[in-house]
């Protein structure tokens, strides 16, 4: 099965880059929506991570709301809100409050990690003990607290009766994947960072895709990399930004986000090299025809009806580039597929 009109989106982790500030990020992200949004992108995702001194995505929900402030039409949410760190109902008036501001444009991603580590994890929660065994049941809150007013109990959201904000599911495994099916919402399988098992979760979730009231049919959506530059050698160059993200992370540095380099060192173990390697497989890299043809690949194996793209890239401007060469590279793709079905007819 193959999808044509492949739905794009932008997920941000807000990577501080060596030699600025938070302060820098949170206005790099802002001018990065308003130029996805005029390219046309689906919408602008803020992941949720706590105690990372590389990252300043833990307040997801005033991020969400900055975006939405600055931008007009595109949608914004969380990719996602980690429902453990969080009582559903806190969330329901959060993201209520927000839907009340601008309504129609808000997104609630939701997955069951902390999002960091477990001394961290033990400072933000409501209570001691794993809470990700909730997780099913905190979806069931959530949908509740912001459905319409005859599905309500003794406990509402205030605002966030009638507001409807969309749930989707996040995750990196089958779990999320048959939840996801079996509630009949949208799956977000997080392939930026965690590919492993991308195939036999969107099997998974389509086989026990359930329709509900939220949705007739299974929606899936896939968070991947891009590097995405005017020639494939420019594209290469940029994407050691991206491998020294994930040999930071590997490494549990603290390191922020550094301009490319021509070699990373001969400090890296070959198990290392295997170990990013599988981490950033799902990613879209190189010049247009390079990264349409990548994408028709990518397609015929998977037919995700919307792409998520990370991309770690330290030169603004190049980042936003690469944006716009990405959607080039979609259109590309589809309009080949067209031509090909036109001559098989």
């Amino acid at each position: 099965m193959s999808h044509s009109n492949l739905a794009l989106s932008v997920l941000d982790l807000l990577p501080i880059r060596e030699g600025k500030d938070a302060a820098a990020a949170i206005k790099q992200m802002v001018g990065l929506a308003q130029t996805v949004e005029q390219l046309g992108y689906t919408r602008y995702w803020i992941a949720e991570h706590h105690n990372t001194p590389t990252l300043i995505s833990s307040a997801t929900s005033i991020l969400v709301k900055h975006v939405l402030d600055h931008t007009e039409i595109i949608r914004a949410g969380s990719g996602g809100v980690m429902l453990p760190n969080h009582s559903p109902l806190i969330v329901a008036e959060q993201f209520g409050t927000i839907a009340t501001i601008h309504p129609d444009r808000v997104d609630l991603g939701l997955g069951r990690a902390p999002g960091t580590n477990e001394a961290a994890a033990a400072a933000i929660r409501r209570f001691s003990g794993d809470s990700a065994p909730s997780f099913p049941d905190d979806i069931q809150s959530l949908l509740a607290y912001l459905g319409a007013p005859e599905e309500q109990a003794a406990v509402r959201a205030y605002p966030g009766i009638g507001t409807k904000v969309p749930l989707y599911i996040l995750g990196s495994s089958t779990d999320s994947a048959y939840l996801a099916g079996a509630l009949g919402l949208p799956y977000a399988f997080g392939a930026h960072f965690a590919p492993a098992h991308l195939e036999a979760a969107l099997a998974a979730y389509r086989a026990s895709f359930n329709p509900s009231a939220h949705l007739s049919e299974p929606y899936v959506m896939v968070s991947a990399n891009v590097v995405a530059a005017d020639s494939d050698e420019e594209a290469d160059f940029l994407s050691t930004t991206m491998n020294q993200v994930f040999l930071n992370i590997l490494r549990s540095g603290q390191q922020l986000m550094q301009p490319p380099a021509e070699n990373l060192g001969s400090d890296i173990t070959m198990q290392e090299k295997e170990i990013l390697a599988a981490m950033s497989s799902v990613t879209f890299k190189g010049s247009k025809d390079t990264i349409a043809q990548q994408l028709a690949l990518f397609q015929n194996r998977y037919a995700a009806d919307e792409l998520i793209v990370n991309s770690f890239i330290y030169d603004e401007e190049k980042l936003k580039r690469s944006f716009e060469i990405l959607k080039e590279a979609v259109q590309s793709m589809e309009e080949n597929r067209q031509s090909e079905t036109s001559i098989n007819r």
